[in-house]
């Protein structure tokens, strides 16, 4: 059983982190700072913490200005409002004069639950992607979301970065991983297939591809964390090396990983593929392993199409 930890907290946490080093960072929240844990940061740097209020829009605009200031912007708030709501702002504040603004957001996917399908963010990773010149990323783990937010801090240009709302299982070491934006990390070789994951996929790939070497398929097993820009290298690899993809995503299945990898695929090497996602559907209200298990965002999921593609060879 794999251990487990929040990745809203560990951005939480790496604020503080960043706060301390860097005079510049300033953080703007949507007066939920208790849920996305920018509440660390107010209680530490208030001078340099503006909650914004139930204002998103007003927020990004807000965002735009401190960071035409000079400042290192990050702005936070539920997923469904950072996309959703404010895509004007987002479009005109942040994308088109390319600002030095990091969009993180908490609350990602269906795994929201309870709070019903309102508050499910399944369209953000197809909108953020629609955006020039950001980048887009969604960290598997909480050690990742944590190298996500340093890399974000240090580099200039509009980020999206997606989080969850649970506590989801750790796939890498406490020390020594090392986060690098737009290279994919194949988390298991593999000869027969290659899965393509992100976010809290990573996780039921990796236990998938457990269950699939017992049935003697041989899965590869690669982390996207970074949507946008896309590591296409390895993507080609892996539909040359395996010969057939399957794609796992908490999202939609217009405009996501999905997409984005089938346009790669189908450019330059064409393979059988399959994808698991919610289709072309909204969810429900439940628990997050209830919407999980009832959207078929499971493991099991990802085996059978694992299978799919493999007999289509």
């Amino acid at each position: 059983m794999m251990a487990e930890a929040s990745t809203r907290e560990a951005f939480g946490k790496a604020l503080v982190e960043l706060g301390r080093l860097n005079n510049d960072i300033v953080v703007l929240d949507a007066d939920l700072s208790p849920s996305t844990m920018t509440s660390l940061f107010a209680r530490d740097f208030p001078d340099r913490f503006f909650n914004c209020g139930i204002q998103e829009q007003n927020m990004i605009g807000i965002a735009a200005g401190l960071a035409a200031s000079g400042k290192t912007v990050f702005a936070s708030t539920f997923a469904i409002f950072a996309s959703c709501r404010c895509f004007d702002q987002l479009r005109l504040c942040l994308s088109q004069p390319g600002l030095n603004v990091k969009v993180v957001a908490t609350h990602g996917g269906i795994t929201v639950g309870e709070d019903g399908r309102s508050h499910h963010a399944i369209e953000d990773l197809a909108l953020y992607c629609a955006l020039p010149g950001f980048t887009v990323v969604v960290p598997a783990d909480a050690i990742e979301a944590t190298e996500a937010i340093r890399t974000a801090a240090s580099a200039y240009g509009p980020f999206y970065i997606r989080l969850s709302r649970v506590k989801t299982p750790l796939i890498y070491p406490e020390e020594g991983y090392c986060f690098i934006l737009d290279r994919a990390v194949t988390m298991r070789q593999g000869r027969d297939a290659t899965i393509i994951a992100a976010g809290i996929m990573v996780a039921k790939a990796l236990e998938a591809a457990d269950v699939l070497a017992g049935q003697e398929i041989d899965c590869r097993v690669i982390n996207m964390h970074t949507l946008k820009p896309l590591d296409e290298a390895t993507v080609v690899k892996a539909a040359s090396e395996t010969g057939a993809i399957v794609v796992a995503e908490e999202h939609l299945a217009q405009g996501g990983l999905g997409s984005r990898v089938a346009q790669v695929v189908t450019s330059e090497k064409p393979v059988p593929m399959e994808f698991v996602n919610l289709g072309d559907r909204y969810a429900s209200s439940g628990t997050a392993e209830e919407l999980l298990e009832r959207c078929g965002l499971t493991a099991s999921a990802i085996e059978e199409a694992v299978r799919s593609v493999v007999k289509r060879k």
